[in-house]
């Protein structure tokens, strides 16, 4: 779990260049805040006197903090400024895996634009990707303003979310697939590890020391498969073991290589990084189908039980409760290749469960992408959270399809709402570990209880 002092005082915030997009109607700012994570604000000259604090994705695995990330996604989603909202986006202190790190970041930094310039008419959370666990791990985390609909109620810092291609069944769950992928992989393959290399349990993603990169792991999986190739100049044992292994694992081919370099360095980051050493990963209880021969692949893939103290930790720090009580927008591209759609599966049961569902609305649309939609839809779902929270009166996924058109003769990159999808259910998608373990979702009284014990858990 996440320990440590309180924060440290943050640094002024220095003036920076703004993205091209951005450099003749906003004023942009960088520094480092509490606990040394780089940040970029952006605030635009026609502020609306609204804020969006963003939470990024990955996680990303580098050392430090790195500046430019935070200062890339401002440019990747500038549509939130031209539309009036003042921008700020954390780096996160280190990279490497840590949602209750990244959650504290990005409220640390929420608070030191409070100090710098003032306390914004509202505050909307942004997250994308992995960033989406974030978001949503900070409005459960530190509270949020208003009661059903986004008025009255507690006070808090945020009004409303908004999630989009969010990694949202947490830790525990949200890594099953890659799981799956890398013990299918090795089961075809045989060469991560090769056979002439130290072996290590598969649930490590990649030994402590290994020396592996990216290109490396590219090349291994291109020799077994010949995914970079043609059809027409792969072997035929590179098409088979393709053919298997995206049919037994439901991945896509086009994100194979990223869902294996997950299943590779994040897995190491987590086991050797965040948990000691100690499994949070489970296949027991799957049945694999859909190869060649079922038979011999559920004979012969490697088999592995978490340790229950692993997937505590894991859990606590990135699953979802549900407890949300503002506002919750959600977009998701029907054919995301990186973050499943059948995520939001996950999410809705996840509130329903908590009785906070009447807070979720959720929208899906027919792109087949996983960070880069399009920003007349950006800019509407934003649009559509900040009149939920303005008035009280909830939009349905209809309604907000409606709304898109306004913004696309502004932005003029379409819009794909695709107002009658309904997600399968996650397990549908994702096999269960019937023979594993999940750490149930705490309660708001268990997590206070739990975040007072000392020394175990995710670094932060």
């Amino acid at each position: 779990m996440l320990t440590g002092a309180p924060p440290a005082r943050a640094a002024t915030a220095q003036p920076a260049a703004c993205p091209e997009r951005l450099a003749a109607k906003a004023t942009c700012y960088s520094g480092l805040g509490a606990h040394g994570a780089a940040y970029t604000i952006a605030v635009p000259d026609d502020w609306n006197g609204s804020l969006v604090v963003h939470a990024h994705g990955g996680p990303d695995l580098g050392e430090g903090s790195d500046p430019a990330r935070s200062a890339d996604d401002l440019g990747r989603w500038s549509v939130m400024v031209d539309e009036g909202y003042a921008w700020a986006g954390s780096s996160y202190r280190r990279g490497g895996y840590g949602t209750r790190m990244a959650a504290e970041d990005t409220e640390n930094l929420r608070r030191l634009f409070v100090t710098e310039f003032g306390q914004p008419r509202r505050t909307y959370l942004h997250g994308q990707s992995w960033g989406g666990n974030v978001a949503a791990k900070i409005a459960e985390t530190y509270g949020a303003r208003g009661g059903a609909g986004g008025r009255g109620g507690r006070s808090g810092p945020y009004d409303g979310v908004l999630l989009t291609s969010g990694l949202l069944a947490g830790g525990s769950r949200g890594y099953d697939a890659r799981v799956d992928l890398r013990v299918v992989y090795q089961y075809y393959c045989q060469n991560h590890p090769r056979p002439t290399e130290p072996s290590y349990p598969l649930w490590q993603g990649l030994r402590a020391g290994s020396t592996l990169t990216h290109a490396g792991l590219r090349a291994r999986l291109q020799e077994c498969t010949g995914y970079a190739s043609p059809p027409a100049e792969r072997t035929v044992g590179q098409q088979r073991n393709l053919d298997d292994i995206l049919a037994v694992t439901r991945l896509p081919e086009r994100t194979l290589e990223s869902h294996l370099a997950y299943a590779t360095f994040t897995f190491r980051d987590i086991v050797h990084n965040r948990l000691g050493d100690r499994n949070p990963f489970s296949n027991l209880g799957v049945r694999y189908t859909g190869s060649h021969d079922d038979t011999a692949l559920n004979a012969g893939v490697e088999r592995f039980a978490a340790d229950p103290t692993a997937v505590r930790d894991l859990s606590y720090d990135s699953d979802l409760t549900g407890g949300v009580t503002v506002p919750v927008l959600t977009m998701h591209a029907v054919d995301d290749p990186t973050a499943l759609v059948e995520f939001e599966s996950a999410y809705r049961a996840t509130l329903r469960g908590a009785g906070r569902d009447r807070h979720l609305v959720q929208t899906f649309t027919t792109e087949a992408e996983h960070s880069a939609l399009s920003d007349a839809e950006y800019a509407n779902s934003l649009a559509a959270l900040d009149a939920w929270v303005r008035t009280g009166r909830k939009p349905t996924a209809r309604s907000v399809a409606a709304s898109c058109p306004a913004f696309d003769r502004e932005y003029g990159t379409g819009c794909f709402y695709d107002p009658g999808y309904r997600p399968a259910p996650f397990a549908a998608r994702v096999r269960p570990r019937t023979g594993g373990l999940h750490w149930p979702a705490m309660t708001a009284a268990e997590e206070r209880v739990w975040s007072r014990v000392d020394g175990v858990g995710i670094a932060p």
